[in-house]
């Protein structure tokens, strides 16, 4: 069993610090047990301090799901109705996780967590099998394009760790995914109340041969878009020192290295860098998703907003956007509405044009948008970049997020916006 960095050896904490992160999430329906199989993670992989486990155990044993059901609300309710995020390590990797609700009126809060997700495990209880909900999930991780997707039947030990209903169950999600897009599923027969498969192998599902949850965890490749992408750099500020200008941002993809030839969007100006700092000492390169900031060659004028990019490579520059969206707030989006559009560290004024299907979108809808900007915008499709291939809407009125989106992609079951 892996001991984490809290167990206070020096050796593995540096192990630990050293090693790589994943940023994965949960989903499924309702009482699917999604809480519970976290907290079986933590408390298995011993991540838990003992005055934790202490203030959510009852009567001596401790109750897994409050692990992460952290709001009063939910511990009332018994269900999950925010997204709990939690950071634990192994000698292996870093982990950052989202426990997502899975009630349909806060598909939002999925949305939220899965967005910056590398892997989402999607829970199915073993004895209702797919169910609407999984369909939704399955659906919402397709349009958000998370790398890795990873089936969970939980409560197998109420069907009797039966190897015929984990096929079934598998089989049908697995054809699912594939109509949605999703190029691999990887299925793994758990009961996170049992500890079967969670952190160690289950002796009572000796028919099922691969990874427990953690071991997938640890080995599952860790995406490599930012740097395989070409580079984009959206600045965020401009630093003036004695001998000319800094730009500072964070690179949202892709690798920038001294000398190379580089555009600033949308002004469309070309220049070279000829310095890079990270850290406040000099590099010959920086990668996503590193801080720093570049020397250009030229006095260009560049303010934050601004993009920038290899002269070779440059995103799309556009006023009109088209887009899968989610629509994360109580006021509806009509055509016609004006909203902030914010797309990395850009904002700008839009107007909705059109909206497909029913010609609103109301809290927790999927749909597609049209979007006339008032200023240029320099992005890419979210299936090459989800940096800068997304955008959030905000409420001018009074800063509130709307909507979030995606662009170049077809929300499932609705038709292409540009049709």
């Amino acid at each position: 069993m892996p001991h984490l960095t809290q167990d206070h050896d020096p050796s593995t904490a540096r192990r630990a610090a050293e090693a790589d992160l994943l940023r994965w999430a949960t989903a499924g329906s309702v009482d699917d047990g999604k809480s519970t199989l976290v907290g079986r993670l933590l408390h298995d992989s011993k991540s838990v301090l003992a005055d934790q486990l202490e203030s959510v155990s009852r009567q001596g044993t401790p109750d897994l799901a409050l692990l992460t059901d952290g709001l009063r609300a939910e511990r009332e309710q018994g269900i999950t109705i925010d997204v709990a995020y939690r950071y634990f390590a192994t000698p292996r990797r870093r982990f950052i996780l989202a426990d997502t609700p899975g009630h349909v009126q806060y598909t939002r809060n999925m949305v939220t967590g899965a967005s910056t997700a590398e892997l989402t495990v999607i829970l199915v209880d073993a004895r209702k099998g797919v169910v609407e909900q999984t369909r939704r999930h399955a659906a919402v991780a397709a349009l958000l394009r998370v790398p890795q997707v990873v089936l969970a039947v939980n409560k197998m030990d109420l069907v009797g760790y039966d190897e015929s209903v984990f096929a079934e169950i598998a089989g049908e999600f697995g054809r699912l995914a594939a109509g949605l897009g999703i190029p691999e599923v990887t299925a793994i027969p758990i009961s996170a109340l049992a500890g079967d498969n969670v952190v160690e192998p289950s002796t009572r599902m000796d028919w099922y041969g691969g990874p427990t949850v953690l071991a997938h965890l640890e080995s599952v490749p860790v995406a490599t878009e930012v740097t395989e992408t070409p580079a984009r750099f959206p600045v965020q500020y401009v630093i003036r020192s004695g001998d000319g200008r800094l730009y500072a941002g964070q690179l949202a993809a892709g690798v920038l290295r001294v000398g190379d030839r580089v555009t600033v969007l949308p002004s469309g100006r070309t220049t070279t860098v000829t310095g890079i700092d990270v850290l406040g000492e000099p590099a010959e390169l920086i990668g996503a998703p590193r801080s720093g900031a570049l020397r250009l060659a030229d006095d260009l004028d560049v303010s934050r907003g601004d993009v920038i990019v290899p002269a070779d490579t440059p995103p799309t520059v556009a006023r009109d956007v088209a887009a899968a969206v989610c629509h994360l707030h109580e006021r509806s989006l009509r055509p016609g509405d004006q909203v902030l559009l914010k797309h990395t560290t850009r904002t700008v004024r839009a107007v909705v044009r059109r909206i497909g299907g029913t010609g609103r979108l109301d809290l927790n809808d999927i749909g597609q948008i049209e979007l006339r900007t008032a200023e240029p915008l320099a992005f890419d499709r979210y299936a090459d970049s989800r940096r800068t291939g997304s955008f959030v809407l905000i409420d001018p009125a009074d800063g509130a997020t709307l909507t979030a989106g995606m662009i170049g992609t077809t929300a499932p079951g609705t038709p292409d916006a540009s049709a």
